[in-house]
């Protein structure tokens, strides 16, 4: 029995270009785009240039330039993703890096495979491309789940410092002051907006709507509606710090309690695949004597699509929205 090395060579390829990746952005931004310090992005920047316009230039770039980017065909797939993360890389950069790492791992698969040319082009480009999108999924879906878990101290810092008689101005300052990233870069660049004359609930808006976290709407609802009809401010955020706190520790419940379901879903959809690529790897021709016959093409197109309904419905019963 002969076993083939090649799908091994694959996955070893793939792991290797997402750890290059990884590289390549701590290389290029060092620790300034970690999101777990005390002292958060904004406040390093300015404490080396000492300009707040030219921080919030920078950043305000930064977090909106992958959206003007979405008509470009394959990048159209990663923006939004991309926005969420905050990834520092331009757009093109980033397809730049895309390319670059195609061109990797078709050089590596020439030299460690034996497939042929055609092969070696489509698995390759998949695998910049996926690598790629892989990593920015993990960025975003980082730093969506810290933000979750910091809006709701930030909210009731900005009660505390309302009920003590600061503005609301003010309050969101020290939330940029006091809190760690990425809430407090987020909230750092609303205050220099507010400050350059925006309206603060125009600028808590977009900030929902780029995030799209339905608890930042709450907030940038809340507040717009403050300021068209008044009422205690301290009172009604002290309100929505609660419906945040208590909406986070359910949804957390809700992830533990199918993450059975989302792991049984996955492995369902998952063995197939994975059984097929054992037999191809302990022994490749053992299709062989099938591969001829008319019903094995529609045949793995049936599985194929059994498998996606598959996907389809374990997603959808373990979708709860909270």
């Amino acid at each position: 029995m002969t076993v083939s090395p090649e799908p091994i060579i694959y996955i070893a390829i793939f792991i290797g270009v997402l750890a290059l990746v990884e590289g390549i952005y701590l290389m290029a931004f060092g620790k300034s785009i970690s999101m777990n310090k005390r002292v958060n992005r904004r406040l390093e920047m300015l404490d080396k240039t000492g300009s707040r316009e030219e921080v919030l230039e920078k950043l305000r770039k930064e977090m909106q330039q992958h959206m003007t980017a979405q008509r470009v065909p394959l990048y159209s797939l990663l923006a939004d993703k991309a926005q969420k993360a905050a990834i520092a890389f331009s757009p093109r950069q980033l397809m730049l890096l895309m390319a670059g790492l195609s061109v990797v791992a078709f050089f590596v698969m020439t030299i460690f495979t034996q497939t042929s040319l055609p092969l070696r082009a489509v698995m390759s480009v998949a695998t910049g491309v996926g690598a790629i999108y892989f990593w920015v999924n993990k960025k975003a879906k980082k730093r969506m789940s810290m933000i979750e878990e910091q809006l709701p101290d930030a909210v009731e810092l900005m009660v505390r410092s309302l009920k003590v008689g600061h503005p609301f101005s003010s309050a969101v300052q020290i939330v940029s002051r006091e809190v760690a990233d990425p809430l407090g870069s987020e909230f750092g660049i609303i205050a220099d907006e507010t400050a350059y004359g925006r309206d603060m609930g125009e600028s808590l808006k977009e900030l929902a709507e780029r995030i799209g976290l339905q608890d930042l709407r709450f907030l940038a609802v809340a507040v717009t509606i403050q300021q068209q009809s008044g009422g205690n401010l301290a009172e009604i955020l002290a309100g929505l710090a609660g419906v945040i706190r208590s909406r986070f520790r359910l949804f957390r419940r809700v992830k533990a309690i199918t993450a059975e379901a989302q792991w049984s879903g996955m492995f369902l959809s998952g063995f197939p695949i994975a059984a097929l690529i054992a037999i191809n790897v302990m022994d490749p021709h053992y299709y062989d004597e099938v591969m001829d016959h008319p019903f094995f093409i529609p045949a793995c197109f049936a599985v194929a699509g059994f498998l996606g309904v598959n996907l389809f419905v374990m997603k959808k019963l373990v979708d709860i929205k909270v």
